[in-house]
């Protein structure tokens, strides 16, 4: 699960537009046909008006996925006053601002799928076009720092059964070099493999890059137990209610300091969260003061945590996984 994303700032009409043409380029690329490439392009004008609308301008975040089922997911958070009613301003002829009222409602029919996670600190919307209408259990967003193409943050999360193994890495600095150290310690990813074994073959591979930190949760989601190793800053945390546990990461750098390397054992319980994220976020973060986000999309989540705690120096990165209740 390699993925790609622009970010583009909407801070009025003006920005409609572009975030279409980058939303309709993003379909080409996949081969989207035609009535496809319309619905990414009116699900992303909608995104976007409604930032302008709505919430006083914001951000759009699109991703591109190449796996066996190609998507286009479009990410728009913004800073307003939040939908008072989610469920009616799905309906379409429902408006608070003058307009027809079909935006979320068309939005939520054009998308495989499409979660809102929506209050007093502002709206995030997460819809995934060409989706086959599952929300996947992880998901994450990386995000290059301002200034930068590429991203020195990047995730992968592989599969077998009800056995995840997720990676997230962080390439020493930003910019190509960092994006290059990060993508070859994904194409280590393998599943099943234990977490501190796979980072010690991270390490050799990346020996002839400028490193990187990075951290391995081996997740099985039919009993909850999670193997974690971190080498450097990358958090982890698992969230259950209101209650936090922090993950023990080993200080060094892959493929150029590593003293030891150590494999911890936690408990997910059901429903529960466990979150990866870069050193691009704040810590001390907390969710309590967003009723109900826990049981949002991972998409949400990620990109919400995003929006209010990340630093804005550097690449930012956040992986978002839910244990089924």
């Amino acid at each position: 699960m390699a993925l790609t994303a622009v970010r583009l700032r909407v801070d009025d009409r003006s920005g409609v537009a572009p975030a279409r043409r980058a939303a309709e380029q993003l379909a080409d690329d996949l081969g989207f046909d035609e009535r496809r490439r319309g619905e990414v392009s009116i699900v992303v004008t909608e995104l976007a008006t409604n930032l302008v609308r709505h919430g006083g301008g914001g951000e759009i975040v699109l991703r591109v996925s190449r796996d066996e089922t190609p998507t286009v997911d479009a990410i728009a958070y913004d800073r307003g006053d939040g939908i008072r009613d989610p469920a009616r301003a799905l309906e379409d002829g429902y408006s608070t601002a003058g307009g027809p009222g079909n935006g979320l409602g068309a939005i939520e029919r054009l998308s495989g799928t499409m979660d809102i996670q929506t209050g007093a600190t502002g709206t995030v919307v997460a819809a995934r076009l060409g989706a086959n209408g599952d929300v996947p259990v992880v998901d994450g967003i990386a995000l290059a720092m301002a200034g930068e193409t590429a991203s020195g943050d990047a995730w992968a999360c592989v599969r077998d059964g009800a056995l995840l193994t997720i990676l997230l890495a962080d390439g020493l600095g930003h910019g190509p070099d960092a994006a290059n150290a990060a993508n070859t310690a994904l194409r280590e990813l393998r599943s099943g493999v234990e977490p501190g074994f796979l980072l010690e073959r991270i390490h050799d591979a990346l020996r002839v890059t400028r490193g990187a930190a990075a951290a391995v949760a081996r997740v099985d989601l039919a009993s909850g137990r999670v193997d974690y190793a971190g080498i450097g800053n990358i958090a982890g945390t698992i969230v259950d209610g209101g209650g936090t546990k922090s993950l023990v990461s080993m200080p060094g750098i892959l493929g150029h300091r590593l003293q030891k390397v150590r494999t911890f054992d936690y408990e997910l319980p059901p429903g529960g969260l466990l979150i990866m994220h870069s050193d691009g976020l704040r810590s001390g973060w907390e969710l309590t003061g967003y009723p109900g986000v826990q049981r949002r999309d991972p998409l949400v989540i990620a990109s919400l945590m995003v929006r209010d705690f990340e630093r804005g120096r550097d690449d930012v990165s956040v992986v978002v996984a839910r244990r089924p209740a």
